[in-house]
């Protein structure tokens, strides 16, 4: 009995053995995997933050190598060079509003926008390109834009008229005249049941953009919006009447294109003669006023014909159709103006029009009332006759 007691004990030794060694396991098992825990958390934070040093070294790198490497590399992400961009920055913060963010500065929000207008690229290759998530650069897009239309009072263009004695050769028959208004189309991105307000002659869905320039190439006023099957004279009207719309002093006015009414402050071709350049080619003469009037109202009116191509060659997202709202594509389409205004102005020669100088113009300051009507008036074609035929006089007086 004393015999099989003492192997009883031993039995439970070794069980109790047993068990102490298995809870010492499942100890040392679980400080294990807590510590294993513990590190991986650690690697991965520490791997985070990697990853956003990375990311950050990325952005730094490429903003510095479409901005800051050398003007030619801005002008061909931006259009512009990089005193002009830094200008433009400054403005954007000072009156536009503009202000940084935690992680991007002001630069950064300016390039990002100026290479979407420019090149006309989705959200997803800017998102490869900034290392920027979709959602910011929808939204950073959006505050941009509108600090560039805050600006429009510093970007747009004074009108200055054409005084007595201007040398200019496409301008110095036109005294009092501001400039030269014509119609654009501009592609855009419409719901399927507003497509057929939008649909122009040849078929597109696009918005009747009605643009005003000085001789200078820059815009004095931009009215987007209008569906594309609208007239020209529609809209021009309609710019008359808004409170902030085109002013027009009396004695002054700008040069259209047969398509509006030749009424007080806008002075058309005559219809039925000899307009366009290419019809004056190999030394052909015009033999009466209208046909003397007509070439000089083309020479002098081509300027819009020039600036609207220098936009649009500018700005690619002017020149396909966009999936932004209408509303907000009618806000791009004037940013896009107001930008062209500030490149013109900012750079010394413009990198799209480098054998282009700067017209002279004056510093008159306008005053009197307003033209407040867009129609057909006797005695502006009376005054046009007799405008043309004095035109005419000093040109043939001048050849003999």
């Amino acid at each position: 009995m004393t015999r099989l007691m003492k192997v009883e004990r031993k039995k439970r030794i070794i069980a109790m053995f047993i068990i102490y060694m298995d809870m010492l396991n499942n100890f040392m098992l679980l400080a294990i995997m807590l510590c294993y825990h513990a590190l991986s958390k650690r690697l991965k934070k520490r791997k985070r933050s990697w990853d956003c040093y990375e990311r950050s070294l990325i952005r730094e790198v490429h903003f510095r190598r479409i901005i800051y490497n050398s003007d030619l590399a801005c002008i061909e992400n931006t259009r512009m060079d990089r005193a002009a961009f830094h200008k433009l920055c400054d403005m954007l913060k000072v009156i536009g509003g503009l202000l940084p963010t935690r992680h991007m500065c002001v630069e950064e929000l300016v390039a990002m926008f100026l290479h979407i207008l420019a090149h006309h690229v989705k959200n997803r290759m800017i998102r490869r390109q900034f290392v920027r998530s979709g959602e910011t650069i929808s939204r950073h897009f959006t505050n941009v834009l509108l600090s560039v239309l805050r600006c429009h009072k510093e970007l747009l263009k004074q009108p200055k008229p054409i005084l007595e004695g201007n040398t200019d050769e496409r301008w110095k028959y036109f005294k009092n005249c501001l400039g030269a208004l014509d119609g654009t189309y501009i592609k855009v991105n419409v719901p399927e049941a507003d497509k057929s307000r939008y649909r122009t002659r040849k078929g597109e869905i696009a918005t009747n953009v009605l643009g005003v320039c000085s001789p200078d190439l820059q815009f004095i006023y931009v009215l987007p919006g209008w569906e594309g099957s609208a007239a020209d004279s529609r809209v021009l009207r309609d710019a008359i009447s808004r409170p902030n719309g085109l002013k027009v002093p009396q004695g002054y006015y700008y040069l259209c294109d047969a398509g509006y009414m030749n009424g007080e402050g806008f002075l058309t071709p005559y219809r039925g003669q000899r307009y366009h350049l290419s019809e004056w080619r190999n030394g052909l003469q015009p033999s009466t006023p209208k046909e003397f009037f007509n070439m000089k109202h083309s020479s002098a009116r081509n300027v819009i014909e020039r600036c609207f191509g220098l936009l649009k060659g500018r700005w690619a997202i002017l020149r396909e159709k966009s999936f932004y709202p209408v509303k907000t594509q009618g806000r791009i389409i004037t940013a896009c103006c107001l930008l062209h205004n500030h490149i013109r102005k900012e750079m010394v020669l413009d990198p799209l029009e480098r054998n282009l100088g700067y017209d002279e113009v004056s510093d008159e300051v306008m005053s009197g009332d307003m033209i407040t009507t867009v129609e057909p008036s006797t005695a502006w074609s009376q005054w046009r006759d007799n405008f043309a035929l004095e035109i005419f006089n000093r040109w043939r007086g001048g050849n003999h």
